[in-house]
């Protein structure tokens, strides 16, 4: 029961890093954007580009999911997306802290098969 609980626990924290994604997308955009047109369409493009890409190759629904080895490579390249734009947006401590969240994420989902 209390390993239901916890692989549980490890799919809810997987959503919540995939928000993250976005949002690191998001900040990095509006901090870094040269204007105000560039900060907008940045700020809003790349999140959109991210959530088609997860939308069509690592959603549990889509027809398209990747399998295996594929999939992981998907998964850690997203969300090593979203450390390195932490980092990049200046935001450093936060980039280091999503990026050992996602190691014990990413590592747990392996071991437990939660594809």
């Amino acid at each position: 029961m209390a390993l239901t609980g916890l692989k549980n626990a490890n799919l809810a924290l997987a959503f919540l890093l995939e928000l993250c994604v976005l949002l690191a997308l998001g900040y990095w955009s509006f901090v870094t954007g040269p204007n105000v047109l560039a900060k907008v369409g940045l700020g809003i493009g790349l999140p959109i580009v991210a959530i088609l890409v997860w939308a069509i190759f690592g959603s549990p629904r889509s027809a398209r999911r990747l399998r295996g080895g594929w999939y992981w490579l998907l998964r850690v390249v997203f969300f090593a997306l979203g450390a390195i734009f932490f980092y990049a947006a200046g935001e450093h401590i936060l980039s280091i802290i999503f990026a050992l969240i996602l190691i014990l994420n990413c590592a747990l989902g392996y071991a437990w098969k939660q594809e």
